[in-house]
């Protein structure tokens, strides 16, 4: 089953919405990746994709347990789709449209600013609510700022959360649970993940570069994307762009490792082809996952030449934007849409340019003018514990 994808609204340190995002990532524009507000625990500044606080908007009228940075950035990606979202819902009854996010840090910042208040002060602040932290949160503040009442939740499984939402919300719509989805993503910045990635040994020491022979590890960003997803055939929300193939794996293999030989990820691309009823040689785009660590980019570049797609253009975003976690799903998402409705050129690869030997042969898309129409994009999310994530998005016929 197909269903259509609405134009997006999106915000992360590459643009605060999609035109200035997309501009960026024709330019290979990493100038949003800078040294994060606050260092590492053990003293370490460590660059991140961070949002600038005058392009959020002010949430002072939601109720105080939903005031977090978490919500301002899915509220910032909200306004850009609000209009057709709240027609939809006169349309269809506040009833018969779901809200499927995924999440990762949720609103973990604002418990630490609270642990870090009663370390001073001897007691958490009146500002804080434990609901901040709960990975529902984002969810329920669409809900609350849109009226829905539908189905509502969030999915969290690592840095695929965003993308398995798709999925999800193609199935309540096929079984016609609801008429209308907001689906997508948001992470924001906090100490937890920064801290944690560096204990991991996984952060670069400057900007990610994947599928550099210098690759050193990630770099993390902050993000929000959102779209309003309907059946194809029921027309409700024109689109220029469809999610025509999606599925998921898992590796069973490490908690924080890949597959070596790519097994989950191999099989979560052919799975997503064969569902969009499409090969790997008829792709006009791959979003790679492309963390920039050693282990994940071999591993993708594996899988992507063994599939014979080798020679599609492919770009990781993350090197623009930042590894986004649980948002980077939807905002990947939201560069193949672009890419689709747009057909004016691709994200570019931004690395240093040096080849690693001994990775497998793709085409990292280096820029330049489009030699043909861009029909079909594929884009992966491979997270932490094997799960796997493959979407193919398409032209809208």
């Amino acid at each position: 089953m197909k269903i259509t994808l609405s134009e997006p609204g999106a915000i992360c340190a590459l643009g605060h919405n999609c035109e200035s995002l997309w501009q960026a990532a024709l330019a290979g524009d990493q100038a949003g990746l800078k040294p994060a507000a606050f260092n590492t625990n053990d003293g370490t500044s460590l660059f991140a994709g961070s949002v600038a606080d005058n392009k959020l908007p002010d949430i002072g009228s939601l109720p105080a347990a939903m005031r977090t940075r978490n919500n301002q950035l899915v509220a910032a990606a909200l306004q850009q789709i609000e209009e057709p979202l709240l027609a939809l819902i006169d349309r269809l009854g506040s009833d018969r449209v779901a809200v499927v996010l995924g999440t990762s840090t949720s609103g973990i910042a604002s418990g630490e600013s609270a642990l870090a208040y009663d370390e001073s002060e001897g007691g958490l602040p009146d500002t804080f609510y434990y609901a901040m932290q709960e990975m529902l949160a984002p969810a329920e503040c669409i809900a609350a700022l849109t009226g829905i009442t539908g189905p509502v939740y969030s999915i969290s499984t690592a840095c695929s959360s965003s993308a398995r939402v798709f999925m999800s919300a193609r199935s309540l719509l096929r079984l016609g649970v609801v008429d209308a989805v907001v689906v997508g993503g948001v992470d924001s910045l906090c100490r937890l993940t920064l801290n944690g990635f560096k204990a991991l040994e996984s952060t670069s020491e400057g900007r990610c570069n994947p599928f550099s022979a210098n690759r050193d590890g990630i770099t993390i960003g902050e993000a929000a994307g959102l779209f309003i997803a309907t059946r194809e055939e029921d027309n409700l929300q024109p689109s220029e762009v469809t999610l025509t193939g999606a599925c998921a794996t898992s590796d069973a293999h490490h908690m924080s490792a890949p597959h070596p030989q790519g097994r989950g990820a191999l099989a979560a691309i052919q799975g997503a082809l064969t569902d969009a009823g499409i090969t790997a040689q008829q792709l006009g785009y791959i979003n790679l996952h492309g963390t920039a660590t050693p282990l994940n980019d071999l591993m993708e570049a594996y899988a992507v030449n063994a599939l014979g797609a080798g020679n599609v253009p492919a770009s990781s975003t993350k090197a623009l934007t930042g590894h986004t976690l649980g948002a980077a799903g939807a905002i990947e998402a939201v560069f193949c849409w672009l890419a689709l409705a747009k057909q004016d050129g691709l994200p570019k690869h931004a690395w240093d340019g040096v080849k690693d030997s001994d990775l497998a042969d793709i085409h990292l898309y280096q820029g330049g003018s489009l030699q043909y129409p861009i029909e079909h994009c594929l884009s992966n999310s491979f997270a932490f514990g094997g799960n796997n994530v493959s979407l193919v998005f398409s032209r809208g016929k």
